[in-house]
């Protein structure tokens, strides 16, 4: 039997005109604990609470793919001194350890030292969520906690995304959904008469609709523009975000990353069925200069052949993780590799399940290319690893 979604936020809010905190000027800690002042936390006491950072993929901290530990730090304690019971759980990508990722991105050690209970959200069963108004999807594979915990706390990185434009407090939530199931919402079909919008971004903004957050704590300490969510470059921002309208707080983080949360389809379709707000217009920010602190991001590029000249990326719905690793994969040896290819030809390099034909000696990367391996250089993996493309690589072309 399917449970029921989230029930709504206990911490007050004005849903016409919500507000959002930025804090600026100090460290990510205290930053963390400034943005948090401004919301009344007292509906936290006596009650289980659920931290839900970015930690899906195994990365140094401060590298802007992991929410910095120091703000999870602030809010373990905020949340406590406000009578909570605190635990901070993630379940990540496909092929992550979810404890290994933690202690690489440095939040086990800071929950170590607060003895604050990591939780691998992937560890029990999925619980089945319907959707009844759903229009990609209507049912969700969901980690347990998700629904046994009072709260939930989403506190992403502030990050631009090759597939969602961003992926901020709203799209953190898809880290709620069970193992494998996260990719399934990239393997969707073009919907009847809507062929030329992503099903991945009806699909979150359907998401939404029973599964957001109660609060949300965006961490602008270092964030990642262009080939994010994980192949793009470092951005410090130095700026924590807060609000309890998660739509407004991405809107905010929008504004700060120089673009608008009108251009985001996801936000664009969630708001407009009344999940939240993302007019700007409508959306009371704290302090009154806080575009002060805004720095343009690059934006994803929009064609990958543009980013890398000499190959030809056939991309048919794949799923971040794998597009990730070609983006580093081609970021890394991309230009030594293809620069100097004879003929000067592009190559072909697929990834993703939707492909009905490729190319001949078209590289295929990703179990999803399977059923075109015959014949062709194919890199198995879910998803492959940059030195086993590299490998392949090297086998067949050179």
């Amino acid at each position: 039997m399917s449970k029921s979604s989230l029930l709504p936020t206990p911490f007050k809010f004005n849903k016409d005109n919500p507000a959002v905190w930025v804090a600026s000027g100090a460290g990510p800690y205290e930053n963390t604990r400034n943005a948090l002042a401004g919301i009344d936390l007292s509906p936290a006491s006596g009650r289980r609470v659920l931290l839900k950072p970015n930690a899906g993929r195994v990365a140094e901290p401060g590298a802007g793919i992991t929410t910095h530990p120091q703000v999870v730090a602030a809010a373990i304690d905020v949340f406590r001194e406000a009578g909570a019971e605190v635990a901070v759980g993630e379940s990540p990508i496909t092929g992550v350890k979810t404890l290994e990722a933690f202690a690489r991105c440095g939040i086990q050690e800071i929950a170590e030292a607060r003895n604050c209970p990591l939780v691998d959200m992937d560890a029990r069963p999925s619980v089945p969520v319907d959707i009844p108004a759903g229009e990609a999807i209507q049912r969700l594979k969901v980690c347990p906690e998700v629904l046994e915990y009072d709260l939930i706390v989403s506190i992403p990185v502030m990050k631009m995304h090759m597939h969602t434009g961003v992926t901020l407090a709203v799209k953190n939530m898809k880290g709620c959904l069970w193992r494998r199931s996260k990719v399934d919402l990239h393997m969707l079909p073009k919907l009847p008469g809507r062929e030329d919008e992503k099903s991945l971004n009806i699909a979150i903004a359907d998401m939404a609709i029973v599964l957001l957050p109660h609060l949300s704590i965006i961490d602008g300490t270092v964030g990642m523009e262009g080939l994010g969510p994980s192949a793009g470059q470092a951005k410090a921002l130095g700026v924590v975000l807060a609000g309890v309208d998660p739509f407004a707080t991405d809107a905010v983080a929008c504004e700060l990353m120089g673009i608008s949360a009108q251009d985001i389809p996801h936000l664009c379709l969630g708001a407009a069925r009344g999940c939240g707000v993302i007019d700007m217009e409508r959306i009371q920010v704290t302090p009154e200069d806080w575009r002060s602190r805004a720095i343009p991001f690059d934006l994803p590029p929009n064609n990958l052949s543009l980013e890398f000249p000499n190959v030809t990326v056939l991309d048919n719905q794949s799923c971040s993780a794998c597009q990730s690793s070609l983006l580093l994969f081609l970021k890394k040896y991309g230009e030594q590799l293809f620069d100097a290819e004879k003929g000067g030809g592009k190559t072909p390099i697929a990834i993703g399940k939707g492909h009905e034909s490729l190319p001949p000696g078209t590289l295929c990367i990703g179990n999803c290319t399977t059923r075109f391996k015959e014949g062709r250089p194919f890199v198995p993996g879910c998803p492959p690893v940059v030195s086993q493309i590299l490998a392949v690589y090297d086998e067949y072309f050179r």
